[in-house]
């Protein structure tokens, strides 16, 4: 099993994203790859960490879930692989729900939002971001 970190889907993924059902809430599982250090795309001096600028990120992105009826779930360090193997570990996880796809897209098209992504692709060498649906009743 091959795994790539990612900053954005590709087209084909996006295009998936997009079929099938779009009313029902999905849950957004994050694995997530820090920098050692930030790298802003405008070229801005910096001395954060990676984890620091996506930090800036996940503060303002409450906001911003909330305004599309989000909510952020789960955060959480990885400390350890319990079970199975990869070459390298991600540095987070993070589960975050949406009322349906639509919520989604209207949050990552906002303008505000967009500023806010600055710091999350500053941040980020990379990540997956893995759609699930609950099996849960109620």
């Amino acid at each position: 099993m091959e795994v790539k970190n990612r900053l954005g889907p590709s087209e084909e993924q996006l295009r998936g994203f997009l079929e099938g059902d779009s009313d029902t809430p999905i849950y957004m599982l994050n694995l997530l790859k820090f920098r050692e250090y930030a790298e802003y795309e405008d070229g801005r001096k910096t001395r954060l960490t990676g984890q620091e600028a996506y930090a800036i990120y996940g503060a303002e992105v409450q906001a911003h879930l909330a305004k599309v009826g989000g909510q952020g779930i789960f955060a959480g360090q990885v400390s350890r692989l319990m079970l199975g193997e990869v070459e390298e570990l991600w540095d987070m996880v993070a589960i975050v729900m949406y009322p349906n796809k639509k919520a989604m897209l209207k949050m990552i098209s906002d303008p505000d939002y967009i500023e806010s992504a600055r710091h999350r692709s500053a941040g980020l060498e990379g990540q997956l971001n893995i759609e699930t649906k609950n099996l849960a009743p109620g």
